[in-house]
């Protein structure tokens, strides 16, 4: 039997274990997980040296590497994850719904676990922590394959995990690291019906299309971040300055960065220079069009695969639009259904932004970077879904719950 297919059984045989934990046993296994994540601070930065020093040798950008990279900051970060995520509500258990029907059933709809969920992701080390502890917390077994850039940091830090489970008296198990690398191991994941109940792909656009494209597990799309700021006429400039830098150069590594800028022409005509300069001071190379580059000739020409890309690091490309509906055809053509935000004092256009733009999250004078779990107090997450059904946005725990419907009666029989 393969590793993966052997790890998937494993969590499969101890899944049912796990699900009706008490949330005092979950929130127990939490808390040993934050401890021994800061306990073991020394050796998962060991392990994160090694795969950063592969990185580099295999001539990784600086962008990944930054996506790769833990310090101690971050494992702090991600133990502070985990002890946010045993504050929050068990929605195990949760009563959703109480029916009485005529003939005297009384029908109860539950939340319950989803069962063995898979997640196949890229180099970012955090997501083996933020997925472990939320699936832990909903009563899910997990079956993680990370890529392979990140290899030696994942393994440590199952291994903490691992340690974690058993000194709370959990099955290890329940949580699954697939050490295998190789392209295979995803292709045999995504047909793992029967051991996996659903799989969750993170990572750049090429996985996640990959994973949608030939699964029969059913998957949750989550997301290539192809994201816009419109600059309206009304804008404030300060404002509109200040969230645009934000939204590309605060990590520009991470999905809910800005891709493309938007920028209504009688503002250009004002501000654009202000707008060159401070991403010129936040070291963003520029990519505009014509009416862009004759306002900021040191502005590379755009192409139109320049604004199908996921850049992921300092590149940006600048439009000048005639006004909003211009903006919005853009990001329809454009948008990932990710993350979007307007930046306007008219509330009018700031209305019609909000209702007609088609995205997971829409901002109105916000930065797309908040896009995420923890900043909309859902501890960590496992993803920001871009798809419509079972879950959207960014996914924390009532999403990785399905429900169950219990049926109590007197003997009654259908006619």
């Amino acid at each position: 039997m393969s590793e993966v297919k052997e790890k998937a059984a494993l969590a499969a045989a101890y899944a049912p274990q796990l699900a009706w934990l008490t949330t005092e046993q979950k929130n127990r296994a939490l808390l040993a997980a934050a401890d021994a994540l800061i306990t073991g601070t020394e050796e998962i930065l060991k392990a994160n040296s090694e795969d950063l020093e592969r990185g580099r040798q295999n001539g990784t950008s600086a962008s990944l590497l930054d996506r790769l990279a833990l310090t101690p900051e971050r494992i702090a970060g991600m133990a502070e994850g985990l002890r946010q995520i045993a504050e929050l509500p068990d929605p195990v258990g949760e009563v959703l719904e109480t029916l009485d029907r005529p003939n005297g059933l009384h029908i109860v709809k539950k939340r319950v676990p989803i069962g063995v969920i898979g997640i196949i992701y890229e180099a970012r080390p955090n997501v083996t922590v933020d997925a472990a502890g939320l699936c832990l917390k909903t009563g899910n077994a997990v079956l993680l394959r990370g890529g392979s850039a990140a290899l030696f940091s994942n393994i440590k830090i199952a291994e903490l995990f691992h340690q974690a489970l058993e000194a709370a008296g959990l099955p290890k198990d329940v949580l699954q690291l697939v050490h295998d690398s190789a392209r295979s191991s995803v292709d045999e994941m995504l047909k793992l019906n029967g051991l996996l109940d659903v799989i969750i792909p993170r990572g750049g656009s090429s996985l996640i299309q990959h994973v949608v494209q030939n699964a029969t597990v059913p998957v949750i799309e989550t997301g290539a971040g192809i994201c816009h700021t419109y600059i309206d006429a009304s804008a404030n400039p300060d404002m509109a300055v200040r969230i645009a830098v934000n939204a590309k150069a605060q990590r520009p590594s991470v999905c809910n960065s800005m891709e493309t800028l938007l920028v209504q022409q009688d503002f250009a005509a004002g501000y654009m220079p202000l707008l060159g300069e401070a991403f010129k001071t936040a070291g963003v190379e520029l990519r505009g069009c014509d009416r862009t580059r004759q306002l900021l000739p040191e502005a590379k020409a755009v192409t139109e695969q320049d604004f199908a890309t996921e850049y992921n690091d300092y590149i940006l490309n600048v439009k000048i639009v005639g006004g909003l509906q211009e903006a919005m055809d853009h990001i329809a053509k454009f948008g990932t259904k990710h993350s979007e935000c307007i930046v306007t004092e008219n509330e009018e256009h700031a209305a019609r932004f909000l209702n007609e733009v088609d995205a997971a999250a829409v901002y109105h004078n916000a930065s797309t970077r908040f896009t995420d779990g923890f900043e909309f107090g859902f501890g960590a997450e496992i993803g920001i879904s871009t798809q419509k059904l079972h879950a959207r946005g960014p996914m924390g725990l009532p999403a990785l719950t399905s429900a169950k419907y219990l049926i109590t009666g007197s003997g009654q029989i259908r006619n």
